[in-house]
């Protein structure tokens, strides 16, 4: 239900919209296999979330997906429920729980509802519980920390409206990924033509690790880049 629906207003501090259109087709299935730092570095832009880091346990882990977004009053998960409910497979739950640490926003129950629809992770600016759970990675998650403590059902929040998680702005359907260095969201806006530099550049990169193992450092690069700032080399 959106906000113009015709039925009665909603109460302060709610707010559900529609979920996102689907990202293009192959988008996820390329950024799946793709790292987050050589996304992040093609992007342009300060993707990065800040502070968050991955608990699912298994290095090798990929989230990629769509962004589902929940603003939650820190500590209450009233509304990451309702997300859930409406989670298409592939989504990946993006949660601006302002960073609280005191309460746990996600934990096990919700990581078995996710399992069970496929979605394709969380990212909360929050704590997470249930560590042990989390820990087979089939449910990749990031979260800012972790407590033992449960969360309050009382609202109010939002769901499919702007949110900021660890210092990024995140929109309903921006690409996330997450690895082992971290996880990224690119805005969909910025998604034209990134692919392609995204291969280029794991060639580049492939290229100069070769050189590298041999032992063999493209000194002249890193000379040229130096001159051109002046620098007497």
């Amino acid at each position: 239900m959106s906000q113009d629906s015709p039925l009665a207003p909603w109460p302060t501090g709610y707010l559900i919209n529609p979920c996102a259109d689907a990202l293009p087709d192959g988008c996820v299935d390329f950024f799946r296999v793709a790292p987050a730092a050589v996304v992040a570095d093609c992007s342009g832009l300060q993707v990065a979330c800040i502070g968050l880091r991955p608990f699912h346990g298994v290095a090798g882990a990929k989230l990629c997906g769509p962004a589902l977004t929940v603003r939650v009053r820190p500590g209450d998960n009233l509304m990451i429920h309702k997300a859930l409910l409406m989670a298409r497979a592939g989504d990946v739950i993006v949660v601006d729980g302002a960073g609280y640490l005191s309460r746990a926003l996600v934990g096990g129950l919700m990581r078995a509802t996710a399992l069970a629809k496929g979605l394709g992770g969380f990212v909360v600016d929050g704590a997470i519980r249930d560590l042990d759970e989390w820990a087979d990675g089939k449910v990749p998650v990031y979260a800012r920390g972790h407590t033992p403590q449960g969360p309050e059902k009382q609202g109010p929040g939002e769901i499919n409206v702007p949110v900021v998680c660890g210092g990024i702005d995140i929109v309903p359907g921006d690409l996330v990924i997450g690895d082992a260095d971290g996880a990224i969201v690119v805005p969909r806006k910025a998604l034209h033509g990134l692919a392609e530099r995204v291969t280029l550049h794991l060639r580049r990169e492939a290229s100069i690790l070769e050189q590298n193992a041999a032992g063999r450092p493209d000194a002249a690069r890193i000379d040229d880049l130096l001159r051109a700032r002046g620098v007497p080399v």
